[in-house]
């Protein structure tokens, strides 16, 4: 999988970037780029936020911080999505996105 085009922004507290997903996929984990998003399959329906707890899993073993330190700051209710986790900077968080490849919740 390619990830070089993956864009993850420093913040006052950790990291932020953004994330297209695609629920009701056959496995979840991470699957690459489109555009400067990383590339989110998700296993959960887009029903009652069960897309959303799914992608913080992920999101939280692929960085290796605790779930309560990833939020989803914006796109909520869409596929494409703005997330931000404390207590990681940006080069650590797009170390670990990049050879975080195959992960599951």
């Amino acid at each position: 999988m390619d990830f070089r085009r993956l864009a993850v922004e420093r913040t006052a507290d950790g990291a932020a970037f953004n994330v297209r997903v695609i629920p009701r996929a056959r496995r979840s984990g991470l699957a690459g780029t489109r555009g400067d998003a990383l590339l989110v399959r998700l296993q959960s329906p887009p029903v009652d936020g069960a897309a959303n707890d799914e992608l913080i899993e992920v999101l939280a073993k692929a960085l290796q911080v605790p779930k309560r330190a990833v939020s989803i700051v914006a796109g909520d209710r869409s596929r494409q999505k703005r997330v931000r986790v404390v207590g990681i900077d940006a080069d650590t968080a797009a170390s670990r996105l990049r050879s975080g490849g195959d992960t599951q919740p």
